[in-house]
């Protein structure tokens, strides 16, 4: 059930029946090219992109959206008709094992109702199999009051998800090097269409890192350059072109991954620049981003020593809530990198870490990974909600601004028939054909 139709039900089963309102936008998406060095204010999408096919369902525009005030009543009301277990179930994004739905991916709906999945390269064999699995999923949950986050890595280049029967589109250091916003954001359309047509609402770009170290093992061209200048701008247009096709863009990996020796998938990086340095380079583009109505953002794991010697980012007060939060004015989702990584599970209990993430102002606990684990994340958090260590109200407020953003979004678990990949294919070639 499309949770916008859910939240009108709960509105008029609680206040009774109301004179209908006049649908407002819920957020200002548009599709206009912007010229070099400047991205435009989002404005109202066209009824059909570049390639005349329609827009995702998820896509803001003026169908089916309450007056904001009515918004925020009928989120408020869909909050306060959830279980305990199901607000908690909001506060993870898990990853599943193998193609196909299993048990366990159905008891983790089922019982701890999950907020969504993350999948990977061993999930996604080809098209017809994807979208199977993702209907799947979206059947299951359908005794869930909250549609599902279904979300993928698809950052062009050499982070991509997708079966080789999508021509691959280009790295971030590619197209930054062009030098073209309206290039940049015709991109980032191309990702969230590709995403969109399996059935997918979030993805897990635009990097927002800056590549000012060589030695860097895991940014590199995943970067769209080595200027916040560049990052910035190119990014933001890569953002919007996300947003337009109704795709929720995460930017990452906050507070900047860019100038690191260590691959967080291994280790913990450190980070020893003062917070003058911070905010004259890494810092720029995730406040220029989030200025410019960045949905999500994505924690990274990093040690960030001017700021919090001595916990990760991913789950430290100062870096979550007193800098992104409080001095960087974001009131937005946030969501961490994988719990999973080597960066906090070869060194730290991954239960604990979550549970002191989400006091710490997260709002999404990311476990990609192994099925103890993720089961393991929910108990911890569980246990923390019954003996008061994460609030009543601090559960409430994490879980708010999550169902604030389904609704934006206008999430739904409809199922979805497997995509013509032939049209997306000829517009990614003629956007290589661009960067030559």
């Amino acid at each position: 059930m499309c949770l916008t139709m859910l939240v009108v039900i709960l509105l008029l089963a609680v206040a009774g029946c109301r004179d209908g309102a006049e649908p407002s936008n819920p957020g200002d998406n548009g599709s206009g090219a912007s010229p070099p060095g400047q991205v435009q204010e989002p404005q109202t999408p066209s009824p059909e992109d570049e390639d005349g096919t329609p827009p995702p369902s998820g896509s803001t525009d003026n169908e089916g959206n309450l007056p904001e005030n009515e918004t925020d009543d009928a989120v408020a009301e869909l909050l306060n008709s959830m279980t305990v277990k199901e607000k908690i179930g909001q506060l993870v994004l898990v990853g599943i094992e193998g193609t196909a739905l299993d048990n366990t991916s159905r008891r983790l709906l089922e019982d701890y109702h999950v907020g969504g999945f993350i999948f990977f390269k061993d999930n996604i064999e080809s098209a017809q199999q994807s979208v199977k699995l993702f209907n799947d999923l979206k059947e299951a949950n359908a005794a869930n009051p909250v549609p599902l986050w279904l979300s993928i890595d698809e950052e062009g280049g050499r982070v991509t998800r997708f079966p080789d029967e999508y021509v691959k589109l280009p790295s971030s250091g590619k197209v930054g090097s062009k030098g073209d916003l309206a290039l940049t954001k015709r991109v980032g359309g191309l990702i969230a269409q590709k995403v969109a047509g399996l059935g997918l609402n979030m993805v897990f770009a635009p990097v927002l890192d800056i590549n000012s170290n060589p030695n860097n093992p895991v940014i590199g061209d995943r970067s769209f350059g080595n200027t916040a200048e560049t990052v910035s701008t190119q990014g933001i247009a890569s953002m919007k072109g996300i947003q337009e096709h109704g795709v929720v863009p995460v930017v990452k990996h906050f507070p900047g991954h860019g100038d690191t020796s260590v691959d967080s998938h291994l280790g913990l990086p450190v980070v020893n620049h003062d917070l003058k340095r911070l905010h004259e380079l890494e810092l720029v583009p995730f406040q220029q981003a989030i200025d410019e109505g960045a949905d999500v953002v994505m924690v990274a794991h990093l040690l960030m020593k001017s700021i919090d010697p001595d916990t990760p980012s991913s789950y430290s007060k100062p870096v979550i809530n007193d800098l992104l939060r409080e001095e960087m004015g974001f009131k937005g989702v946030v969501i961490t990198d994988d719990m999973t990584m080597g960066a906090i599970s070869g060194s730290t209990d991954v239960g604990e870490a979550s549970v002191k993430s989400v006091v710490a102002g997260s709002n999404m606990i990311l476990i990609g990974h192994e099925y103890a684990l993720e089961e393991a994340v929910i108990q911890a958090l569980t246990e923390a909600v019954e003996s008061g260590v994460i609030p009543e109200e601090t559960l409430n407020d994490r879980v708010r601004a999550t169902l604030e953003l389904k609704h934006k979004y206008q999430m739904s678990d409809e199922p979805v028939k497997a995509p013509d990949v032939k049209p997306l294919n000829q517009n990614t070639k003629a956007v290589l054909d661009q960067l030559k």
